[in-house]
């Protein structure tokens, strides 16, 4: 017996589909089709304890798992449940005509719970344009995919509780979340405020010119002048993210996995601060899963240099071209992916390596040509 439902493969910012389909005949052996990687691959393990735990049983007969389209390379453990209750439904254990209504995704533990997972705003967002009925995902993540309006959001917290809602047994209302309101109810409430800061007039000015104009800024001083205390203060007088951008941000934390439990839609502008010893990759974003650097989480925010002349000189060279087109291409053999990268770049750096050269007070204790050195990194 065959059995469907639907699933949703994240590249970028966006979503794709996938069809989950199950077969379960005669033979022997668990086989997945469909490029899966490593962590879908264990999730027969995965499936066959937590269905154990809630007292069913995993077919030991032949099963085939085909997650379509087939050359569309799949990750991540999301998969779980979808496979989950195919193979219920596929065996027999279960009688419903919902499943291919809904699109599921959800990572089991051993015992039957939903894990939470990565890009539900854009799987939620791909779900409605195609007209499905709803999206079954966990609890945890059901704030963030009622976002998106005209979509049943179901949220489970258990295995147990998707097998007893789409056979019927249990009503779970959809999540509603007023969007708009939301985001008016928690527009600009930031932790630290540009107002807390006493004195220092000259580079409050210059940073409030630079906010107006959306201008990169450089501040150069002594320890403890300031620096940092000021620039994460800087979002908090940027104008209000509007709807749109407040949309376009959450999508890009919420395939980084940055938008946190219960989290719903980013209402404040984002300041990233990496360290001075960040990779390449780690600020433009990449890797075999290709996914965002801190340029684009700093989208529509702050992207915060400390200690300047510390980052390697290659990583200050790869900002180039995404700060000229505000956005940066990842390109692989198979795939290529566009990630939005519209930032304010904001640094800072001492006047010399030992931080006191032109001090009032103190004695500045490095070269000439060092200090010349330095600066011109």
């Amino acid at each position: 017996m065959v059995a469907k439902t639907f699933g949703s493969a994240v590249h970028g910012v966006d979503a794709k589909t996938i069809a989950v389909e199950v077969d379960v005949s005669q033979g022997q052996k668990f086989f997945l089709t469909g490029l899966p990687d490593n962590a879908i691959k264990e999730s027969q393990h995965r499936v066959e304890s937590a269905m154990k735990s809630l007292h069913y049983f995993f077919p030991r007969n032949k099963v085939v798992v085909n997650l379509a389209p087939a050359d569309i390379r799949k990750e991540g453990s999301a998969y779980d449940l979808p496979i989950a209750l195919c193979i219920l439904s596929a065996s027999g254990q279960i009688e419903t005509e919902l499943l291919e209504q809904y699109v599921i995704m959800g990572e089991l533990s051993l015992d039957g719970k939903l894990r939470p997972i990565k890009g539900v705003l854009p799987i939620s967002i791909q779900s409605r344009k195609e007209n499905f009925k709803g999206l079954i995902l966990p609890k945890a993540n059901a704030r963030e995919a009622a976002i998106v309006n005209n979509l049943d959001i179901i949220g489970v917290e258990t295995l147990q509780e998707a097998i007893d809602f789409i056979e019927g047994h249990l009503v779970i209302e959809p999540l509603v979340v007023d969007t708009r309101e939301v985001f008016q109810s928690k527009l600009n409430s930031y932790d630290a405020d540009f107002r807390d800061v006493q004195g220092q007039e000259n580079i409050k000015r210059a940073l409030e010119i630079a906010a107006a104009g959306g201008h990169n800024a450089i501040m150069i001083g002594p320890p403890g002048a300031g620096k940092t205390m000021l620039a994460k203060r800087l979002p908090s007088i940027l104008p209000p993210l509007t709807l749109n951008e407040a949309l376009e941000t959450t999508k890009i934390h919420s395939v980084a996995g940055k938008v946190g439990s219960d989290a719903s839609l980013m209402t404040t502008r984002p300041f990233r601060s990496p360290h001075h010893t960040i990779s390449d990759v780690a600020l433009v974003g990449g890797g075999g899963n290709p996914q965002p650097g801190e340029i684009s989480l700093s989208h529509n925010g702050v992207l915060f240099l400390d200690e300047l002349p510390e980052f390697k000189r290659t990583v200050l060279e790869v900002m180039r071209q995404p700060m000229e087109e505000r956005r940066v291409t990842i390109s692989r053999a198979k795939v290529s992916i566009d990630y939005p990268a519209n930032f304010m770049l904001v640094a800072s750096m001492n006047p010399c390596p030992c931080g006191y050269y032109h001090h009032p007070e103190k004695e500045c204790v490095c070269g000439p040509g060092i200090v010349q050195r330095y600066l011109s990194k």
